[in-house]
């Protein structure tokens, strides 16, 4: 497969034309100051968000990072400490940086636009050779559709599970199943050649929550699902493969 994810780890490999790129989602920098807001008091795991990527980046050989979007968490412009995370992150990386642009992300160009070794693609996304990238808030272009793997954030993934005696616990997941092309064709108003496989990816910061894709009443943020593909299976990070996502 073009696209491998990384036991254990909410963040995948995936093999480019010209190099090998490690991929994330939903980074969410600056999220514990948004919970603030909210009165949720947490300390910053800024550090240990960052030292997770620099240590995926060196585990897994990478020669580019990845963000499927929502770098950061702030919708307008991030303040101080989410400022200084995302600065922080970039400084301690050794690889040039791909931000696929999410709806967390409007302000990000003009942060980042003096950084050498950082590129933000529009919102549509962008097909790099066989794998297409999109954060999943918008309509995939289809350059991406036509992609063999189409990978998305966006969702943060989560799947309820329940024991033998009525205890339960939310599970971050993946998300993997054929495309569903007829959504996507009625969408751009042309007949698409997209047969390729979609990955939703779990979020990669632990703190966002996401949506319960196997709870009744549930609905997905992206705009094409759960339309955009069929019979999708859910995966836990270690790998265990749970079945099709809506009957777990």
């Amino acid at each position: 497969m073009a696209v491998e994810p990384v036991p254990g780890e909410p963040a995948a490999v995936a093999d480019l034309p010209d190099e090998r790129a490690l991929l994330i989602a939903d980074y969410h920098a600056g999220l514990e100051v948004g919970l603030r807001y909210d009165g949720v008091e947490l300390r910053s795991r800024a550090d240990e968000r960052r030292e997770s990527v620099v240590d995926l980046l060196d585990r897994t050989d990478a020669d580019r990072l990845i963000v499927l979007g929502d770098l950061k968490h702030a919708i307008g412009g991030p303040g101080g400490e989410e400022r200084e995370e995302i600065e922080t992150l970039l400084e301690a990386l050794a690889v040039p940086v791909t931000v696929v642009k999410g709806n967390h992300d409007g302000d990000l160009a003009d942060l980042l636009a003096e950084r050498d070794g950082v590129e933000i693609t529009p919102g549509h996304g962008v097909r790099l050779g066989e794998v297409g990238l999109v954060h999943g808030h918008t309509w995939p272009s289809p350059d991406v559709l036509a992609a063999e793997v189409i990978c998305m954030g966006h969702e943060h993934p989560m799947i309820r599970l329940e024991d033998e005696v009525g205890g339960a616990r939310a599970e971050r997941a993946w998300l993997r199943g054929p495309l569903d092309p007829a959504p996507f064709s009625e969408f751009h108003d042309t007949d698409l050649n997209a047969d390729g496989e979609l990955v939703v990816f779990p979020s990669f910061n632990d703190l966002t929550g996401g949506t319960w894709t196997n709870v009744a009443g549930q609905e997905f943020l992206a705009p094409f699902l759960p339309e955009g593909f069929r019979g999708a299976q859910a995966y836990l990070l270690d790998g265990t493969r749970l079945g099709e996502y809506s009957r777990v």
